[in-house]
């Protein structure tokens, strides 16, 4: 582990492929639930969203103040604790700027929350005068609502661009393009090939290989369904059809072979303006029933499989660039029981958690570091200061980069869905940080000191 402050290159480069400057200021918005927008309108698999689970993702736009610099601005739905942000400046964070809004409404992303405020509007504005760009998690209809309400330029594609290249369908022909290997498996547009899949899939089922159907738009494990008899198979395929003739025929799923998995991956590049594409990193994804729980740092890959990747970044990135896409890619990947490695899963042309963890990564922990990053799910009868947590957790912390420990990079989501209701006197939250030390042992030890002090925190219920 290694001596930084967090400011640098990676900023720079990030800015250079963003806007074709490297000392252009950015204006970050951490819409984190930009995925639904994409989907409105969209035939697939029906899912839930409970009001508490987004009250908590809507807050994670946080996230950005650890990936904007000084001379940037990050707009957020509430005002930052005033003790994490000097914890934040303990650590040698050089903090941006921070806009907030005047009316957060839990269940609205920041974006739908900006839209809605005229003086944060005319405050973007002015900011456009000073040659800003407007940089989002992902840009839907919404961000591009407030770049033109504000005239300040985005620097990301258009919607259109964003949303065509996060279907699953489009990594699915783009693997098939490029020649990645991936499950097998059918796209389903129209009936016709919803049709032929389920005739297909029936025979696998047969053979007593598991298949798993994705809609084209879900995330984070909501609308995948795993099917392991031909009955729930028959079921489904009614179900989707009778959605399809109530969408003018169109199917929005895939069905694939469920894979026996050993590790699920995530690997991120950026692509440039140019059509350049810069290989970023690749991280042990930890996920439990589909949904992203946090990253694991370094991802245990043979030589070869770290070639594969990066190979497989670089014919996907370019592909993106051929359809006009530019920015940070993320791709979902995994090994098998059997070792083999299939680089393509999904991909996410958006920013993604890695991209939040990136700033953190390449300038506080050396090369030789075991980190993980990890989300603490909480049950809390009151919010929680920052203050009292810091005390909390007084040991375990890292203050500085040479030193293993704890370092948390979100804390608006700790207390987030307390205003959005909780049952019975108490609310669910969540705490985004990184474990960081010498070895796996000593990362196992951190994690569950942290995971044993919050779980006797006074403010909490019960275990984490």
């Amino acid at each position: 582990m290694h001596p930084h402050t967090l400011t640098g290159d990676v900023l720079a480069s990030l800015r250079t492929a963003l806007t074709g400057a490297a000392d252009r200021p950015l204006v970050l918005l951490g819409n984190f639930e930009v995925e639904e927008h994409w989907a409105r309108g969209e035939p697939g698999l029906p899912g839930i969203v409970m009001p508490a689970s987004r009250a908590i993702v809507n807050r994670m736009d946080e996230c950005a103040l650890l990936l904007a610099g000084p001379d940037d601005h990050v707009v957020l739905k509430s005002p930052p604790d005033e003790e994490y942000l000097r914890y934040l400046g303990d650590l040698g964070v050089a903090l941006p700027r921070v806009l907030t809004v005047r009316d957060q409404q839990p269940q609205r992303t920041v974006s739908e929350d900006a839209v809605a405020d005229p003086q944060l509007v005319a405050a973007l504005g002015r900011l456009a005068g000073l040659g800003a760009r407007l940089w989002p998690h992902g840009v839907s209809a919404v961000e591009e609502r407030l770049a033109e309400l504000a005239g300040l330029p985005l620097a990301a594609p258009a919607a259109a661009v964003c949303k065509q290249v996060n279907s699953k369908i489009y990594s699915r022909l783009l693997a098939d393009e490029v020649g990645l290997p991936q499950a097998e498996g059918m796209v389903c547009r129209d009936v016709d090939e919803l049709d032929r899949a389920v005739r297909r899939a029936g025979g696998w089922l047969d053979t007593g290989r598991p298949i798993v159907l994705k809609d084209a738009y879900g995330v984070s494990g909501r609308g995948i369904m795993v099917v392991r008899d031909r009955r729930r198979l028959a079921q489904l395929h009614t179900l989707i059809a009778r959605r399809a003739r109530r969408s003018g025929g169109r199917v929005g799923v895939i069905m694939e072979e469920w894979l026996p998995k050993r590790h699920d991956l995530n690997y991120q590049m950026t692509v440039d303006r140019t059509g350049d594409v810069h290989f970023d990193v690749v991280k042990e994804a930890i996920t439990s029933d589909g949904v992203h729980q946090g990253h694991r740092m370094p991802a245990r890959l043979t030589p070869g499989q770290h070639r594969q990747v990066r190979s497989a970044a670089e014919a996907i990135g370019r592909r993106l660039a051929t359809d006009g896409y530019f920015g940070v890619v993320g791709v979902d990947a995994l090994t098998t029981t059997d070792d083999r490695l299939y680089p393509i899963v999904e991909i996410n042309a958006r920013n993604n958690m890695s991209t939040y963890q990136e700033r953190l990564r390449r300038t506080w922990y050396g090369p030789g570091t075991v980190a993980l990053a990890r989300q603490y799910p909480l049950r809390l009868t009151r919010p929680l200061p920052f203050g009292e947590l810091r005390a909390l957790l007084d040991g375990v912390l890292a203050d500085r980069p040479d030193r293993p420990g704890l370092v948390i990079n979100n804390f608006a989501t700790v207390n987030a869905a307390g205003t959005a209701g909780g049952e019975g006197g108490s609310f669910g939250g969540r705490l985004y940080a990184m474990v960081a030390a010498e070895s796996d042992r000593q990362v196992v030890a951190i994690d569950r000191e942290v995971t044993a002090r919050l779980r006797d925190c006074p403010a909490t219920v019960g275990q984490p």
